[in-house]
């Protein structure tokens, strides 16, 4: 499918290594690609040591990377994978003992909730980011972006059947048809999002508000956007990149479209995935060095091509079947002002989402 470009896994590391997956993440239509001119050398050390990396990111998306930086390096990574709840929890279990050298999150709240055990990083990795994209306090930085959109069944909806912004799903006529994932980390950033930008108040109103409608519950995202396109529902809560997956698949011809609301508001946030290191490493030097590998543009290419990410370091391309960021109305909040998961579980629990 034009546009869509999937690689299998040696041809990909081949071609990571040599950096040439710039053009390619843009599709044949792109106009005036932009290619990585220089590759990314990375010396490897007589001794490399090892690295622990804890990862809230699933193991399907992100072990290629980690196993370039690996072979790149000569490094001996060690990958624990499991959601960024569960992990935080982990650390915050195991304190200054954990073996955990990185962190690697699927959304800031996983972070902010340990953001007492992460080391301070430097700025030269800091800055790598955009300002809106890493910790206010520089104990995390963002390694790749996620916008939260609706999606939608093109069967039934077309873009102009759908409210402004997410308060709009409140209304009766919606009523058997959401689907939602309470228990998702990215569902519970958007809650967090929803009560820095909306209070308290107003948030808890638009959670009694879908729940009167009676909305399908789905344990994640993925699931949904399939019940989209099946006409299980007509609307689902999700992540922007799993539409791209089923399109890549599974052709233009898959009943489901994302839907940026055209208000912005708490629905159109962009998260970020991203990483600190523990103040306990015992690897630090090898963990800055993985965080500075993730953001350079060859790994940030790889986000942008193989995911469906938003690249966060300038000069590398976005696939370009993606709503470009500068599109999107998104709410005026940093990534600071999505850390407070602890937070929004109480009001979900309080408005009765939560067990």
């Amino acid at each position: 499918m034009a546009g869509f470009i999937r690689l299998n896994r040696n041809l990909w590391l081949t071609l990571l290594t040599l950096g040439l997956l710039a053009a390619l993440a843009c599709g044949p239509a792109a106009a005036e690609p932009q290619v990585v001119e220089k590759v990314v050398v990375v010396e490897r050390a007589a001794e490399p040591g090892k690295l622990v990396i804890y990862s809230g990111r699933s193991e399907s998306l992100v072990n290629n990377i980690i196993e370039q930086f690996g072979a790149a390096t000569g490094i001996e990574v060690e990958v624990k994978y499991a959601n960024t709840a569960q992990l935080s929890a982990t650390l915050l279990e195991e304190g200054a003992n954990s073996p955990a050298d990185v962190f690697f999150a699927q959304d800031p709240g996983g972070l902010g909730a340990v953001e007492a055990q992460l080391a301070v990083l430097p700025a030269s990795v800091l800055e790598r980011a955009p300002e809106w994209a890493r910790s206010p306090q520089g104990k995390w930085v963002g390694i790749s972006g996620r916008s939260r959109t609706v999606v939608y069944n093109t069967d039934k909806l077309t873009e102009a059947d759908l409210p402004d912004d997410m308060f709009g799903f409140t209304d009766p006529v919606w009523k058997d048809r959401i689907g939602w994932a309470p228990t998702n980390a990215s569902f519970q950033t958007m809650v967090t999002a929803m009560r820095s930008a909306w209070g308290e108040a107003r948030t808890r109103e638009w959670l009694e508000g879908i729940q009167a409608n009676n909305p399908k519950i789905y344990p994640k995202n993925t699931p949904q956007v399939a019940a989209a396109a099946a006409g299980e529902i007509d609307v689902g809560f999700v992540n922007h990149y799993y539409l791209f997956r089923f399109l890549a698949e599974e052709g233009e011809d898959f009943a489901a479209r994302n839907y940026h609301p055209r208000a912005g508001g708490p629905g159109a946030i962009i998260m970020v995935a991203g990483a600190g290191i523990l103040a306990s490493a015992e690897n630090p030097a090898n963990a800055q060095r993985f965080l500075e590998f993730m953001l350079s543009p060859v790994a940030q290419q790889y986000f942008a091509g193989q995911t469906f990410e938003y690249p966060l370091v300038e000069g590398v391309n976005t696939q370009r079947m993606l709503t470009p960021l500068t599109d999107i109305v998104k709410p005026d909040l940093t990534a600071g002002d999505l850390v407070d998961l602890k937070g929004t579980q109480t009001l979900l629990r309080d408005a009765g989402v939560l067990p």
